[in-house]
């Protein structure tokens, strides 16, 4: 049976993913990336009793409905996915779909693998799953990235300086007089001619954040680590904004998602969302006007 492809059931929008994601951020006002990585025994108490693929998909969907106009993009985790089986592959698919049309979707999926692997890779994520945008680990080096920069039209978020407890472990090592995470900031975003790389880099880590920012004064920054891993979001918004107030996208889920735990779930996250949209803007308004020299 033919697989259905993303061309099957959602309009093809021509152009590129950072210019999809500049426009629903200018017209929502917004830097906020809601993560969708839902655990079905944090799901609110009336879908419990669903199996658990049908209880995350009407969770999603209700949560979608409630923070579209709010949001810059959404990011689903493939692993709460991929845990339940072809079900729960279905489910991301569906979630993906039920995404508003101009909405970008990014592919928590930190994908790093030999290039005719990552060709597969690139085909599922982008055109059975139908995504935007995804999250790549550079440390195969470029001839595996290439897959997925190669897709003009699809951005790519290469793993930089997580924001994991142990993410010094691997991404500060001394190369050279410098961490390893400022080698693949400089060095990364020069393995392609299309503004389609961005970097993964987190909130709990604001002086490592400063430092990328330094040595990659354009490039796009795709921040998780706000909300119940303890990043401080304002400082993080005032190291990560590149010289423009831009290039920043601000991840938060599980504030959002586990709002609340009623029949009024999605109201909750509705009002969530927007409390933590407007204190990304407030302290973007700061951080810019510390640039200006006001």
């Amino acid at each position: 049976m033919e697989i259905p492809t993303w061309k099957a059931w959602k309009e093809v929008n021509m152009t590129t993913y950072m210019e999809r994601l500049a426009k629903v951020s200018r017209k929502n006002g917004s830097l906020l990336c809601v993560g969708l990585d839902p655990e079905p025994h944090r799901l609110p108490e009336h879908l419990r009793g669903l199996p658990a693929h049908e209880a995350i998909l009407a969770f999603n969907k209700e949560l979608i409905d409630a923070t579209c106009d709010l949001v810059a993009a959404y990011k689903p985790n493939l692993a709460f996915y991929e845990a339940l089986g072809p079900e729960g592959m279905e489910t991301l698919r569906a979630t993906v779909r039920h995404v508003p049309n101009g909405v970008p979707v990014i592919a928590d999926a930190k994908r790093g693998d030999i290039d005719h692997t990552m060709r597969l890779y690139a085909t599922a994520v982008f055109d059975v799953y139908g995504f935007d945008a995804v999250t790549a680990s550079p440390y195969l080096g470029r001839d595996a990235l290439l897959p997925f920069l190669d897709r003009a039209d699809r951005g790519t978020y290469i793993l930089c300086r997580t924001s994991n407890p142990g993410a010094a472990d691997i991404a500060e090592l001394d190369v050279g007089g410098e961490p390893l995470y400022l080698r693949v900031a400089e060095r990364v975003p020069t393995w392609t001619s299309h503004a389609n790389i961005g970097l993964v880099v987190g909130a709990t880590a604001p002086t490592q954040l400063a430092r990328v920012r330094a040595v990659a004064p354009v490039v796009p920054i795709l921040l998780p680590g706000v909300g119940a891993q303890g990043g401080d979001l304002e400082a993080s918004v005032a190291a990560g904004l590149d010289q423009t107030g831009d290039g920043l996208l601000v991840v938060v889920a599980r504030q959002v998602m586990y709002a609340s735990s009623g029949l009024r779930f999605a109201e909750d996250a509705r009002t969530a969302a927007r409390e933590i949209r407007d204190r990304i803007n407030a302290a973007r308004v700061t951080a810019i006007d510390a640039l200006r020299g006001r």
